[in-house]
């Protein structure tokens, strides 16, 4: 029902009436089929894991024989505990890594070049995307490997004598190829944050008679934040669900906590590797909520 105000136009419907309710719905439509795709592709299966971490594995077949042993037993486990540790060294230190060429790379590209090469550098930049993640790190693993492209070079100006296995299955090789996957990530974050900066602002510390480091920490720095931190979030978390690069070229003993979960499943041990799994999201849901912080109310205004 539509009421009337004093000067004849039409005031909004009563919270409680079908007219007001029709509306809202309405516009809350859009949101449903995302919701949806959220609640019963990640909700429904995470709190299935959840539920199965505390049952127990009997002639590989799970019983629902409730127990937190499955979480003792990981963090009673130095094996366990010291891959998870590697995990975290590895996905921090590629992480910062990444950002630190990424972001001298996306400054250059938006301060310096113009439209049409950022587009051409851009596009290079995403034609990565366009193969499949296992073509290309089966493409490091020619290179990398003992008869690989980078012996060949290395064999052929004669700086080694015979093929090394230096390059290959080892965590190097690891730390290179992860590097290389998740560097577009983080320039288009940091591109997407640094086209909205306005570079006049450092012309003016400068003028003020700020250095140019005291101007990218004070000035550009924090206006960038939100896709700093965006960038950063876009490598780390997922390097700590990744398992097919460290197999890949890292071999078993470069395996990250993510090959342990796997190897769990593969050997019908699903309890164990449910609680696993489950220590892992919950980590990375304690990541999410420690970046979320990290936002400025006025960096979310800005970005929205």
């Amino acid at each position: 029902m539509v009421t009337e105000t004093a000067s004849g136009a039409e005031a909004a419907p009563l919270a409680g009436s079908s007219n007001g309710l029709r509306k809202r719905f309405g516009r809350a439509a859009p949101f449903l089929p995302g919701l949806a795709v959220l609640v019963f592709l990640f909700i429904v299966p995470l709190l299935i894991m959840f539920m199965f971490s505390f049952w127990r594995t009997v002639n590989f077949k799970l019983t629902p024989d409730l127990t937190i042993d499955n979480y003792i037993r990981f963090f009673a486990a130095p094996t366990y505990l010291r891959t998870f540790a590697k995990t975290l060294i590895m996905a921090s230190l590629v992480t910062i890594f990444t950002l630190a060429i990424a972001l001298p790379f996306a400054y250059y590209l938006v301060r310096y070049t113009s439209r049409r090469v950022q587009r051409g550098i851009l596009l290079a930049v995403i034609v990565p995307f366009w193969t499949s993640y296992l073509l290309r790190v089966y493409a490091w693993q020619a290179i990398l490997g003992e008869n690989g492209a980078l012996n060949q070079l290395l064999m052929g100006l004669h700086l080694i004598d015979k093929p090394s296995t230096l390059f290959v299955y080892d965590d190097p090789a690891v730390f290179l190829v992860l590097a290389y996957v998740y560097f577009p990530f983080a320039v288009l974050a940091l591109y997407a944050s640094l086209e909205k900066f306005d570079f006049t602002q450092l012309n003016a510390a400068q003028d003020l008679g700020a250095r140019p480091d005291q101007a990218f920490l004070h000035i550009l720095l924090p206006q960038i934040r939100a896709g700093v931190i965006t960038a950063a979030i876009f490598v780390f978390v997922p390097i700590l669900g990744e398992f097919l690069t460290p197999i890949l070229v890292g071999g078993a003993q470069s395996a990250l906590i993510a090959n342990l979960i796997v190897n769990f499943f593969r050997g019908a041990l699903f309890a164990e590797g449910a609680a696993l799994a489950i220590v892992i999201a919950s980590f990375v849901i304690v990541v999410m909520i420690i970046f979320r912080k990290s936002f400025r109310v006025e960096d979310v205004v800005t970005r929205a």
